[in-house]
């Protein structure tokens, strides 16, 4: 079964100018990946970084230090900092969002989760059984694979609207009632039960985002090394390069070679 068309990869020449056939060996660059969207990705990773670890912190504060309290500001500061990833991190994914109209379909895939398609289903299986082992070679995929977009949707796109959600109404507190976080998300908190639950289920999805991220940065380590397809120099450069000693069974090379022949 060949890959979505939505993320299948389109043939180009080899790094010569032309295809090889008889070597039986190709290479295709295709931009995939534009600046905002790269911008975005290293910016929203920092900003994760930095909530979990502040968001640590505050969930398990360090110990009383001895003196004035003005002279031991550093929970203070931990939690400046803390709220200003919280702005990048919100605003970021606003940015993101606009893309997703304003840029290419790549940039729409994070936004994407096309339930009733079958055939869609079907490939998420096969690349979860690439993931497992049980398949001898992965498949080719300009964007994300299905199963990738799948992980992104739940827990970038989806999981970022309920950590800002939550994060705003815990803001609200302190920002005090008819303040614009309390007027946008101060409904929160009684829908949830109490400030504590809505503290408990933050703390939860911060975890939830830390273990994506975990699995996130083995898949792309993973595929770099063992699979036919650029993964990590991909959200560098935006350019997705397929390497491989035989043709991918979708038959875009033995096109692209007749293309290559007709051109010249």
């Amino acid at each position: 079964m060949a890959p979505l068309d939505d993320a299948k990869p389109v043939a180009t020449p080899d790094e010569e100018g032309t295809a090889s056939p008889a070597a039986g060996r190709f290479l295709k660059a295709i931009y995939v990946y534009e600046v905002p969207v790269r911008v975005w990705h290293w910016v929203n990773a920092l900003a994760i970084v930095v909530l979990s670890v502040t968001g640590y912190l505050i969930a398990n504060p360090l110990p009383t230090m001895p003196g004035e309290a003005s002279a031991n500001f550093l929970m203070g500061y931990i939690r400046f900092v803390h709220f200003a990833a919280a702005y990048i991190f919100a605003v970021g994914f606003i940015g993101r969002l606009y893309w997703a109209f304003a840029g290419n379909h790549h940039a729409r895939q994070l936004f994407r989760f096309p339930f009733w398609d079958r055939h869609w289903w079907g490939e998420l299986f096969v690349e979860a059984r690439w993931y497992l082992f049980l398949e001898r070679k992965p498949k080719l995929y300009v964007g994300h694979n299905p199963l990738a977009q799948f992980a992104m949707f739940w827990a970038i796109a989806v999981g970022s609207v309920f950590m800002i959600v939550t994060g705003f109404a815990l803001y609200s507190e302190g920002a005090g009632q008819g303040s614009w976080q309390d007027r946008l998300f101060g409904w929160v908190i009684p829908l949830f039960g109490q400030s504590m639950d809505v503290h408990t289920w933050h703390h939860l999805g911060m975890w939830a985002i830390l273990l994506f991220v975990i699995v996130h940065v083995y898949a792309a380590v993973r595929e770099d090394i063992m699979s036919r397809q650029s993964i990590i120099s991909t959200m560098i450069s935006g350019v997705r390069t397929f390497k491989d000693t035989e043709a991918p069974a979708d038959g875009e090379h033995e096109r692209s070679v007749k293309k290559v022949a007709r051109a010249g």
